[in-house]
C-alpha cells in the first residue's frame, strides 16, 4: 500500500527555477523545498550546462510538485489540469489574472457559458489552470438531485456568479425555485 503522497512532476525545457518562483508568488504560502542540480563533471541532456538545475520541489496550497528541467523533447499539454478552489468571486479573479498573464485564456472568466468566475487558463509555462468556487463543487455533488438541477439552471442564467442567488437555488428558497 502506498503510505506516500503521489506528487506531480511537471516537465519544463529549462524553466523549472521561474515557474516555480512564480507559483509560490502566485499563490498565498507557497515555498520552495528543495533544489537538486545535474552533476558538475558531465554535460547534461538536452543541452542543459554542468551543475544547472534539474528539480525545484514547492508546495502550493498544501500540494507538493516537482519542477523538472527535462529539455525540449517533451511539452506540457492543457488535457492535464490543475483545479484550484477558491473562497471568493475577489480571489477567482486575481488567480485567473495572475496565471493568466503571459499565458493564454483556455477559457475566459468573461465566455464561460454559466459563470464569468469560472476560468481555465494555460500560463506561461504551458501548465492548465482551472479556477473554481467551492461551493460549485458541494453543490453540483450534492445528492440532492433537484437541488443539483435548481442550481445548474441558475448558473446557465449568470454572466457572473451571484454565490447568494446560487445558494438560494440550491437550498430551494430563490424566487421560482
Amino acid at each position: 500500500m502506498l503510505d506516500r503522497p503521489i506528487v506531480p512532476c511537471l516537465w519544463f525545457d529549462d524553466q523549472a527555477e521561474s515557474a516555480a518562483a512564480f507559483y509560490v508568488a502566485t499563490f498565498p504560502g507557497g515555498r520552495v523545498t528543495g533544489i537538486s542540480h545535474f552533476p558538475e563533471s558531465f554535460d547534461a541532456p538536452g543541452g542543459l550546462r554542468r551543475g544547472s538545475v534539474l528539480t525545484v520541489e514547492f508546495e502550493i496550497a498544501g500540494q507538493r510538485f516537482t519542477a523538472l528541467n527535462g529539455g525540449p523533447m517533451f511539452t506540457l499539454y492543457p488535457s492535464i489540469s490543475f483545479f484550484v478552489f477558491v473562497d471568493t468571486p475577489a480571489e477567482a479573479d486575481r488567480l485567473f489574472s495572475a496565471l493568466a498573464d503571459g499565458g493564454t485564456a483556455l477559457m475566459p472568466i468573461d465566455r464561460y457559458p454559466w459563470s464569468e468566475r469560472y476560468g481555465w487558463v494555460q500560463d506561461r509555462f504551458g501548465v492548465s489552470w482551472q479556477v473554481v468556487p467551492e461551493e460549485i463543487v458541494a453543490w453540483m455533488t450534492s445528492p440532492d438531485v433537484a437541488a443539483r438541477d435548481r442550481t445548474f439552471a441558475a448558473m446557465l442564467q449568470m454572466g457572473k456568479f451571484d454565490l447568494a442567488a446560487l445558494t438560494a437555488a440550491f437550498q430551494g428558497t430563490a424566487r421560482g425555485g
